[in-house]
């Protein structure tokens, strides 16, 4: 009975692309280290990183039962860990509800103010899974809640919004999220049109995407840049910006309307790049600083 748990969590962890996590955290890392003016405390690493990783497995864990159906009858996600049967629908609700109280008890170690909100983060990533059946917007959804990342680790650290940094720093991850988002759903194009569901290249065909994911980046830098001047981290900061800007039109040289074949390059490596460059960069510049 143990190894066949075991055996679920690990096909489970697949099946949410666990890895990815490595999207989001360095977000997190970065408002903390903003808020700390330097190293935030262990014990708020630690929770800030239990909350990260309990979060993302709620979201990814319900957005698989949610979306269950169609992954059945998309050619892209037939394979994946329900459909095909290898996990089942209740053992993924275990997962998911088990992931939701880590999420909480992480939220209740760290302040009063993170675990009062800690339930508008769950509500988010829940609504998320279903926008795509009614809004456009299930793009920028997805931003808002990858985006509650930065500022939650500001409030961890601080317990209150004391400033507009971190907001503006959840901006950059939103705006960053729906453009990389809007690429990614141009695999599902004749998809969603056939289903009927919502996203933008559905509705404005892939090339008309492509332009509005370039100009969803194009929003993302400029926050970053007002968000340079907002914190007036000196040089080291601007090598993040400048090494930012140049990954964001790498990814969009990757990707034309008529060839998507290294859509996976664009939306896995150059994201993961642009996370840990900003916290590298931005981070050690609060270090310089102070």
């Amino acid at each position: 009975m143990f190894t066949r748990i075991l055996g679920n969590v690990r096909t489970t962890l697949e099946m949410i692309k666990i890895e990815h996590t490595l999207f989001a955290l360095p977000f997190a890392f970065l408002g903390a280290v903003l808020a700390a003016r330097g190293i935030p405390t262990a014990s708020q690493i630690v929770w800030i990183s239990v909350a990260m990783v309990g979060a993302r497995s709620t979201a990814m864990a319900f957005n698989r039962i949610a979306d269950r159906d169609y992954d059945a009858r998309n050619p892209r996600t037939q394979t994946r860990a329900i459909p095909t049967g290898a996990l089942s629908v209740a053992f993924v609700w275990g997962f998911t509800l088990v992931s939701a109280a880590i999420f909480v008890a992480a939220a209740a170690m760290l302040n009063r103010l993170t675990l009062v909100l800690s339930p508008v983060a769950l509500a988010s990533i829940v609504l998320y899974s279903y926008t795509k059946r009614w809004t456009l917007l299930s793009h920028l959804i997805l931003g808002w809640c990858l985006a509650i990342a930065p500022t939650g680790a500001w409030i961890a650290v601080r317990g209150t919004i004391d400033s507009p940094i971190p907001l503006l720093l959840s901006l950059v991850v939103m705006l960053w999220t729906a453009g990389f988002d809007v690429l990614y759903a141009c695999q599902d194009f004749d998809f969603d049109r056939s289903e009927g569901l919502y996203s933008i290249p559905a509705r404005f065909g892939i090339a008309g995407a492509l332009w509005i994911s370039r100009l969803l980046h194009a929003d993302a830098f400029a926050a970053l840049v007002a968000l340079y001047f907002l914190t007036n981290l000196g040089a080291l900061a601007i090598v993040g910006i400048v090494a930012t800007g140049t990954l964001l039109i790498y990814q969009h040289t990757l990707v034309r309307a008529d060839d998507l074949s290294r859509l996976n390059a664009a939306f896995f490596a150059t994201n993961a790049f642009v996370s840990v460059i900003l916290l590298l960069t931005f981070g050690s510049a609060v270090f310089l600083r102070h």
